[in-house]
């Protein structure tokens, strides 16, 4: 399980990974379990590349795990799972989360 955000630039990338209609089919798909890039491309119904931008962001929110694994033909797959997750978003998160936003202020803006 992962943990859940503990500064505002890792909430700012749960939000963004789950903002998205395809990352949530993504999402929804492997809640089924692991699946290899080729089948998890033709079940969400999108070419391989526009895959790969999605479970990028995915990942790099930590809500999904790659590993690659041989087939027994030889064959190199990436295979992608959910982590189990459980996030609590409240105020109090959100207001200590801003603190340590590393996003800069526009200069002359207080």
């Amino acid at each position: 399980m992962i943990k859940e955000p503990v500064n505002g630039d890792e909430l700012l990338a749960l939000f963004e990974a789950l903002s998205n209609p395809h990352r949530m089919r993504i999402i929804a798909i492997l809640a089924n379990g692991r699946q290899y890039v080729s089948q998890l491309a033709r079940e969400a119904e999108m070419s391989r590349p526009l895959l790969y931008m999605h479970l990028q962001k995915l990942e790099n929110a930590g809500i999904v795990n790659t590993k690659m694994e041989v087939s027994d033909d030889g064959k190199a797959m990436k295979y992608y799972e959910l982590v189990n997750f459980d996030f609590h978003i409240t105020q109090d998160l959100i207001k200590e989360a801003v603190k340590t936003l590393s996003i800069k202020k526009k200069e002359g803006k207080k």
